[in-house]
């Protein structure tokens, strides 16, 4: 089973936060970023088993962290 956090946006992208279980029971933190570009076409982002951590809830808060410093930082 997959947790997603509600999509949110964030200067300009697209922040789809997630996480999945792994088969020692600890969660994955993943993320898919998405940005429109001028031409509309859309430019996607994926980030897959960012850290590990015991909780769903842990993993997709720190997706969302990371995403918002990875924006920050790449703009």
């Amino acid at each position: 089973m997959q947790l997603q956090r509600p999509t949110h946006h964030y200067r300009g992208y697209a922040v789809h936060p997630s996480a999945h279980r792994l088969p020692d029971g600890s969660f994955s933190s993943d993320l898919l970023l998405e940005r429109a570009q001028p031409d509309s076409t859309t430019v996607q982002y994926r980030f897959y088993s960012l850290d590990y951590f015991v909780s769903e809830h842990e993993a997709v808060q720190h997706s969302s962290r990371w995403a918002r410093d990875w924006v920050e930082t790449r703009g």
